[in-house]
């Protein structure tokens, strides 16, 4: 959207008009979602190598399905959709949260190495148990804990005397993601065990393959705290646009709420690749498009990347079960997405409005 593709309210009725056409289209399309969400959710049920209609999938819920089929679905793809689910919500607010933080549409948790960082701590448990005293929250715990640390050594990085410019923001997340992406590399290198390296090199690709309802109640619990953290600084965000001064000027401490934003981000993160693996550019591409469709107003954005963030993951793993009779990664999936889709920002971000 360009400057001159903006209408400029001539008075308080005009600008209270646009507000309420705002929140008029924010509302329908958090009702639209909701229904999508539904539907997506059904209909992925019976997508996969075993041939399950969707009369089955009725009769299972009545308790009238073959116990085969039951637990198929009950105990292999709910769950899985699930996760899928959790993790694409938890990575679209992350993503929202960011871009509006740095007031760039190119930020995301991939873009500064955050979830590089979590993939790292989560091989470094897998790998050799580190961590392992925290039971079965060791892999969510180790993720965070890198996760955490990444953003410090990105903002330690790109910080100078005149402040944290974002491009050197950027710049340092793609080094350090680089950095944890190598040292992950180093960790295969060096384990012999084929199937600890197998499980490795999953958490690499991202999948939910594996997941199970153990993980999605680990990742709902900490993806959730996450997300509410952001959603309750979702005024704050909103003047955070305007820029520091303005922000600060309106009451806004920008030190705090940037704490809280980024302990809110290295929460969803970790537990997003806890269970997931690496999953890249949903944080980018999500808050974008509904950014421009809707509005930049993070009460209804942030409703509206949770659900749709939700969709997007979900379709995305239909497609990976579609394709063969193997899961295609769906790191894989969303990479050749949000790959080209970072270009076209790059090539339009001259024209972006906050």
């Amino acid at each position: 959207m360009s400057k001159s593709d903006v209408p400029i309210p001539k008075s308080q009725s005009d600008l209270d008009d646009m507000m309420r056409q705002k929140r008029s289209k924010s509302l329908f399309t958090i009702v639209m979602l909701c229904l999508a969400i539904l539907v997506i959710f059904f209909c992925s049920l019976f997508v996969g190598y075993a041939q399950i209609t969707p009369q089955d999938v009725i009769h299972i819920w009545m308790g009238d399905g073959s116990w085969q089929n039951t637990y198929i679905i009950n105990q292999i793809r709910m769950p899985r959709v699930a996760c899928a689910a959790v993790v694409g919500a938890g990575l679209a607010v992350a993503g929202m949260a960011m871009q509006a933080l740095f007031k760039n549409p190119l930020a995301s948790p991939s873009v500064l190495g955050i979830s590089s960082g979590a993939a790292f701590g989560a091989n470094l448990c897998i790998a050799f148990g580190i961590g392992a005293v925290f039971g079965s929250f060791s892999i969510s715990v180790m993720a965070f804990i890198c996760c955490f640390v990444t953003l410090l050594v990105v903002f330690a990085i790109a910080t100078t005397r005149h402040g944290t410019p974002t491009i050197l923001l950027l710049l340092a997340g793609v080094a350090v993601g680089s950095f944890f992406g190598g040292m992950t590399s180093f960790l295969q290198f060096f384990v012999d065990d084929a199937d600890i390296l197998q499980s490795m090199v999953y958490w690499a690709m991202g999948s939910f393959a594996k997941c199970d309802w153990l993980d999605f109640k680990v990742s709902l619990l900490i993806v959730g705290v996450g997300v509410l953290m952001i959603m309750l600084e979702s005024k704050e965000l909103n003047l955070i646009t305007l820029g520091d001064e303005q922000a600060k000027a309106l009451g806004v401490n920008i030190p705090r709420m940037r704490v809280i934003v980024l302990i809110a981000d290295a929460l969803i993160v970790g537990g997003c690749v806890s269970i997931s693996g690496t999953i890249g550019f949903v944080g980018l591409i999500i808050p974008h498009v509904f950014r421009t469709l809707v509005g930049p107003d993070h009460r209804y954005l942030s409703i509206i990347c949770v659900l749709a963030g939700a969709i997007f993951l979900m379709i995305m793993d239909v497609a990976a079960r579609s394709f063969s009779t193997m899961d295609i990664p769906i790191g894989v999936l969303t990479s050749l997405l949000g790959a080209p889709f970072f270009v076209y920002i790059m090539r339009k971000k001259k024209n972006e409005i906050w």
